[in-house]
């Protein structure tokens, strides 16, 4: 995996989980920014679900296993957008609440897929 993208996703998770959760804080549902900033989110989990297939296509091995590996590739590409998809039923602060909580569950799984793929 590309350690550097890896970080990025995180960092860029933990900022997002920072924004939508100061929106919770202030008793503000999810606005469009916000929905901007998942989509960035997500076009990155996108981008690393893309280069660890290829990879793993390459005849790369995770250090702990390609199934576990491919799992959490899936579901970091899957978190943003179900916790986008739920902040958009829940129009009052829970939503925006949702939101930071996926980016900050979307953060450790991107640390344990350092983990997994034992770079």
């Amino acid at each position: 995996m590309l350690d550097a993208l890896t970080l990025t996703i995180g960092v860029a998770a933990l900022l997002l989980a920072a924004w939508t959760g100061w929106a919770a804080y202030r008793d503000q549902s999810t606005k469009d920014w916000h929905f901007i900033g998942m989509a960035v989110v997500t076009v990155l989990a996108t981008v690393q679900l893309v280069v660890g297939i290829v990879q793993l296509a390459r005849g790369e091995k995770a250090e702990q296993g390609t199934t576990i590996f491919v799992a959490y590739l899936l579901g970091a590409f899957a978190t943003v957008p179900a916790a986008g998809l739920m902040s958009l039923t829940e129009r009052t602060r829970w939503g925006s609440l949702t939101a930071a909580a996926g980016g900050v569950v979307l953060a450790v799984l991107e640390v344990r897929l350092y983990d997994i793929w034992g770079s």
